[in-house]
């Protein structure tokens, strides 16, 4: 990772991997949200109709969370929402917001907050770089659904009687991947987004995995039932941590030289891996709580 782009001292990171969407107009679910997830998004934008924002600012200001688990999501910059909406996290203790179609680096520095740059516009893409080196930037997380009504498409992902259904279509995993690429290159974290079609498990299953191969820091989701299968992903299985308990050993007793586990050819970038499978056992300690147990209950 390249750390010579700005750093905020003590930065917020996510203090789990599932971060669970909620319409910052329905505050009798801000708490229910909050105690299924590690993470709450309050939602100032797509999930709150115009006429209803009034509201939803209102209820913000009214029913405080915890401000170390809950992200409000703004909405676009140069919008007469986005500065109300900033106007109303100041009577909060708020401190960190998601920038909805984040496109330049001056939206990010002009919230004075903590941002996390959610990347869903072509313009947004292409700058993707940029943003991230914002030094106010802590984090990105990308969006499908607006990227491709931006490209003029109808649709992120392969239908069923496509080749791959349920996939991403290519630009849609292009602008995943640069998305990893641009906050590993500045130090920041990177939240993968949500997987719409809430009963196909399998599918959020699948992206789980790959995000976390990829070294995403979290997945964000629509609804509770999601959370168990997102922490689940996340947790290092019992051979994973094995594996790189001996990793870290075996470095540590080769005083950092190359050797070999198990026909294993053991080097400084595994060595790298490894440290981070123990650290993600780490964060996901405090997961394993009864209401991890799937339901489809709604939120």
């Amino acid at each position: 990772m390249n750390f010579d782009s700005p750093q905020l001292i003590n930065a917020w990171t996510p203090p789990g991997p599932a971060m669970l969407f909620c319409p910052a107009d329905r505050p009798e679910r801000y708490q229910k949200a909050l105690d299924r997830a590690d993470v709450v998004i309050l939602d100032l934008e797509d999930a709150v109709s115009p006429e209803n924002r009034v509201a939803a600012r209102e209820a913000l200001v009214a029913n405080p969370l915890d401000p170390g688990r809950t992200i409000v999501r703004i909405n676009p910059a140069g919008t007469g929402d986005y500065r109300r909406d900033l106007a109303a996290i100041g009577d909060t203790n708020y401190r960190v917001v998601m920038q909805a179609k984040a496109e330049d680096v001056d939206s990010i520095i002009d919230t004075a907050l903590q941002t996390v740059a959610l990347i869903e516009t072509p313009l947004g893409a292409t700058r993707a770089h940029e943003i991230a080196a914002a030094v106010n930037c802590i984090g990105l997380m990308w969006g499908a659904e607006d990227l491709v009504a931006g490209l003029g498409g109808k649709s992120s992902r392969f239908g069923p009687d496509e080749e791959r259904p349920g996939s991403y279509r290519d630009v849609a995993r292009w602008v995943r991947s640069s998305t990893r690429i641009a906050a590993a290159a500045h130090g920041k974290f990177a939240v993968d987004s949500v997987h719409l079609d809430i009963p196909d498990v399998a599918g959020l299953i699948a992206e789980v995995r790959d995000a976390v191969a990829l070294g995403y820091t979290a997945t964000a989701c629509i609804h509770p039932s999601q959370v168990p299968y997102i922490r689940d992903g996340y947790r290092p299985s019992e051979e994973e941590v094995r594996w790189a308990q001996r990793v870290v050993e075996g470095s540590a007793e080769y005083q950092g030289g190359v050797f070999s586990i198990d026909g294993q050819m053991i080097d400084g970038p595994v060595l790298r891996q490894a440290e981070v499978v123990l650290a993600r056992v780490v964060a996901t300690q405090a997961d394993a709580e009864p209401e991890d147990t799937p339901t489809t209950e709604h939120q």
